[in-house]
């Protein structure tokens, strides 16, 4: 028997899909930056509740307000991570002669200890200095391309004002397209359900975010590597970009020591403390802070962020989970897609816990009942 309480939700085969995912890749200017002013709109959406709660302001000036503090924010922190970047560039010829020099180096070393020479193949090989220097500022320009995906940049924050000003409007529409009274109550928990995973996903990934700065910077100081904070947040900040942002984030603290020190062994530091705290962080911070809140499984998290790259690329790659997470919600709560959440979800201990080692748990917690009574 159909619950009165849900939504119910049919679709007639794999083709509507198809044309689903299709039409997102084709719709891709218009979709991306209205989902970066949704989870936008979330995120400052707390200083607009104030303001109208507790100064008393109307919708439209505290949507404005949030809308240029966000604006403000924003502007100070790219042009802080724009002018580091611009000294980095423009000391790529000195660094591009250092790493031609250290390749140099190491070749002679090799032909010293192995008795061969390396000349026919270093010159065939790569010249290090000369692809540093031609490329630099595009590997520049491609880093900030990769922390600029918010999008076009006049247009999410119009989206953002209008999804704040018209918020209770859109809510109602949505009540008028599943009129049942029944379900009306559902749409409500669903929405309360939505906004509680993107609010609880951008609080704590913006508190790993902060943990991960410091240790990151922290690591750096201990090696004595220069400008130590802006590099480890820079690699907190690329987080926005999972599994891949960290390792772009710790290349260039390790080019820069190996370039300013005098041993490649505190390059090996840099890699080796950012890897360390990119274990404590999928492992130890990112679990505890957001908990079970978002709950997605590893397999879910690879396979969606592999999948939204193909459709939109960088966006995609910091959409997916927010995306995978909101899903999981309507598949909760619509009838019929109930195993689909299952499936995107954690899976419980026993499911995962070895089958022994689970019994002897049980064993245990039975004894320990016993005991007590």
């Amino acid at each position: 028997m159909v619950s009165k309480n849900k939504v119910t939700f049919n679709t007639n085969n794999f083709l509507f899909l198809i044309l689903v995912v299709f039409a997102m890749y084709i719709l891709q200017p218009l979709v991306v930056p209205l989902l970066f002013a949704i989870m936008l709109s979330i995120l400052v959406f707390p200083i607009v509740f104030f303001l109208e709660i507790k100064l008393r302001l109307n919708k439209a000036f505290s949507a404005l307000v949030a809308i240029i503090v966000m604006i403000f924010v924003v502007f100070i922190l790219f042009y802080y991570i724009g002018s580091q970047l611009s000294d980095v560039v423009s000391k790529s010829n000195i660094y591009g002669d250092k790493l031609e020099e250290i390749y140099n180096n190491y070749e002679e070393e090799l032909e010293a200890t192995f008795n061969f020479n390396l000349n026919n193949i270093s010159k065939n090989s790569l010249n290090i200095g000369k692809t540093l220097k031609d490329n630099f500022s595009n590997i520049m320009k491609f880093l900030g391309a990769s922390g600029s995906v918010l999008g076009d940049m006049i247009l999410i924050p119009i989206y953002m004002f209008f999804f704040l000003f018209y918020r209770n409007f859109y809510q109602n529409f949505l009540m008028k397209v599943f009129a049942n009274q029944n379900r009306n109550s559902n749409i409500k928990l669903i929405i309360k359900k939505l906004y509680i995973v993107q609010k609880n996903y951008l609080s704590g990934l913006f508190t790993v975010m902060g943990i991960v700065g410091i240790l990151n910077s922290l690591g750096l100081i201990f090696l004595g590597i220069e400008n130590a904070f802006f590099y480890g947040f820079l690699a907190a900040l690329l987080l926005l970009i999972p599994y891949i942002g960290i390792i772009i984030g710790s290349l260039i603290p390790a080019i820069i020591a190996l370039v300013t020190k005098d041993s490649a062994w505190y390059a090996v530091g840099v890699i080796a403390i950012f890897s360390f705290v990119q274990f404590l962080e999928g492992n130890f911070i990112t679990p505890k802070i957001t908990g079970s809140k978002v709950s997605i499984n590893a397999m879910t998290a690879i396979i969606s962020i592999i999948a939204f790259s193909m459709l939109w690329g960088t966006s995609g790659m910091i959409l997916a989970l927010p995306i995978v997470a909101s899903l999981k919600v309507f598949f909760d709560n619509i009838n019929g897609l109930e195993p689909y959440g299952y499936l995107l979800g954690e899976p419980e201990e026993e499911q995962i816990t070895q089958s022994a080692w689970f019994r002897l748990k049980k064993w245990n917690e039975i004894k320990k009942r016993k005991a007590m009574n």
